[in-house]
């Protein structure tokens, strides 16, 4: 008698919170994401242009200078108003999508209309003249129109920053988190490569249509986000702290500000961070700009030194498209430990063997190549290791950490080159503190076993005043 065949094995099923996924529905949601993401590069360069834009009607350094420091101060006192917000929501659309519908058109009309600053400068000149106040300028109006609308910008648009980053962490399952992090990383950067080789030249003769054309793709990517990604359900959020503002504030502040394994995750964000502030100085190194009595510096042309930077992109992203499967086979914070180690490494070669275009092209290639195995690890380490109840909070904790860095690092950076005059120094100073960083990730690592690693972590309870460990 024939044996009844095989029963074929059941589909794979993939699982985030409530929400189940076949392969075909999954590959669906990270589409719909990553569509987002590269849509949201394209939005998240216009930034980029405001100093142009109060160039062009006169604006002195100093004011430029202000106007740049505002998304710094927004993310500093604004996000985690906004991140809290968005934990705490319940709805039928989830506790994340609703922020995306009610915020996605104010972020759209505040960039169509500081695109319009041109017609709209002359159009608030002739109504104040027209009431008497003839001391006002056409290029003064359309200065104070976009400083008001750059400001309306950021509040609205920091509500799609914070919310985009915790859908992520909704809806992706654990288990492909790295693969994902991985694409989100190419795709944004393939974004932003978009933006600054196709776009960005385009936007002086005809800056209202460049800011209409991205607000519009803009308001699209995310109504299709919305439609097509959907939440599951959320237990109920934690009661809120008596004593109204000042005591959400403590909450907020006790919450994330005292456990230690927070607190060394924060700091590998802060060490990482900073880094970040002497690299910008890497021009000065490469090219013809450095000072007089500074040592030597390579001496190439900008169209040199613009080569060189495009290759170290196009290296990156390779590197983002593969790290994400080693980052699922060995976990994000192991390969977040190489890549810093790697990053640190290449460094301090980049002092000791950098001395002409063709060793910046091999070796900062090198390191940005370890930077971007980094990268692409540490996007996946939120979701692993934070409290996905409260995971915007503590990703706008995160983030406070690290603005930390990057408003007091640079005038730090600036007495330390003039006092060695040499910006090959410069590599010295990122590899310094990307040891540090790396020191604190073992520091994380350590931690991470002691709570269970691979086999049994769960992230600890951040209110409780005795931690314990998983012990083997």
């Amino acid at each position: 008698m024939d044996s009844p065949p095989a029963a074929s094995p059941a589909p794979k099923v993939y699982k985030v919170g409530t929400l189940t996924y076949t392969r075909g529905r999954l590959i669906q949601v990270m589409f719909w994401m990553l569509w987002g993401d590269f849509i949201f590069q394209l939005l998240e360069s216009m930034p980029t242009v405001t100093p142009l834009l109060l160039r062009w009607h006169g604006a002195s350094d100093t004011l430029i200078g202000l106007v740049g420091s505002l998304s710094s101060i927004v993310a500093f006192f604004w996000y985690p108003v906004v991140a809290t917000q968005s934990d705490r929501y319940r709805s039928k659309l989830g506790r994340r999508r609703p922020f995306l519908l009610w915020f996605a058109p104010p972020v759209m009309i505040s960039l169509v209309l500081l695109g319009a600053v041109k017609p709209a400068g002359v159009w608030v000149h002739g109504i104040l003249s027209s009431l008497g106040n003839d001391s006002v300028t056409v290029a003064g109006c359309s200065i104070a129109w976009i400083m008001v609308f750059v400001v309306i910008f950021l509040l609205f648009n920091a509500y799609i920053v914070q919310v985009f980053a915790c859908l992520v962490a909704d809806v992706i399952p654990v288990e492909v988190m790295g693969k994902f992090s991985g694409f989100y990383r190419a795709i944004g950067a393939l974004g932003s490569l978009a933006f600054n080789r196709w776009i960005f030249g385009w936007v002086e003769a005809y800056t209202f249509h460049v800011y209409l054309l991205i607000g519009l793709l803009f308001a699209g990517a995310f109504s299709l986000i919305i439609w097509n990604v959907k939440e599951g359900e959320y237990p109920p959020p934690p009661p809120k702290a008596p004593g109204g503002p000042l005591g959400a504030i403590k909450e907020y502040l006790q919450t994330c500000f005292r456990h230690r394994f927070y607190l060394t995750f924060f700091t590998v964000t802060l060490f990482f961070w900073t880094s970040l502030v002497p690299l910008g100085f890497v021009v000065f190194f490469g090219t013809s700009a450095g000072k007089a009595g500074y040592a030597p510096t390579l001496n190439l042309s900008l169209q040199e030194f613009g080569e060189v930077k495009g290759w170290t992109f196009v290296v990156q992203m390779v590197i983002f498209f593969i790290v994400g499967f080693f980052v699922d086979r060995f976990h994000a914070i192991r390969v977040a430990v190489a890549g810093m180690f790697l990053t640190t490494v290449t460094y301090f070669c980049c002092y000791w063997f950098v001395d002409s275009k063709h060793t910046l092209l091999i070796w900062w290639s090198l390191n940005q190549a370890a930077i971007a195995v980094y990268l692409g690890s540490a996007m996946a380490m939120g979701p692993r290791l934070l409290p996905r109840e409260r995971y915007g909070q503590f990703v706008s904790a995160n983030l406070i950490y690290g603005m930390v860095g990057l408003i007091l690092a640079p005038p730090a950076i600036g007495w330390l080159l003039q006092r060695v005059a040499d910006y090959r120094y410069v590599f010295i100073f990122c590899g310094v503190l990307t040891g540090l960083a790396f020191v604190a990730l073992l520091m994380l690592y350590a931690q991470w076993k002691r709570y269970g690693g691979d086999a049994s972590f769960a992230p600890p309870d951040p209110v409780a005043k005795t931690s314990h460990a998983v012990t083997p």
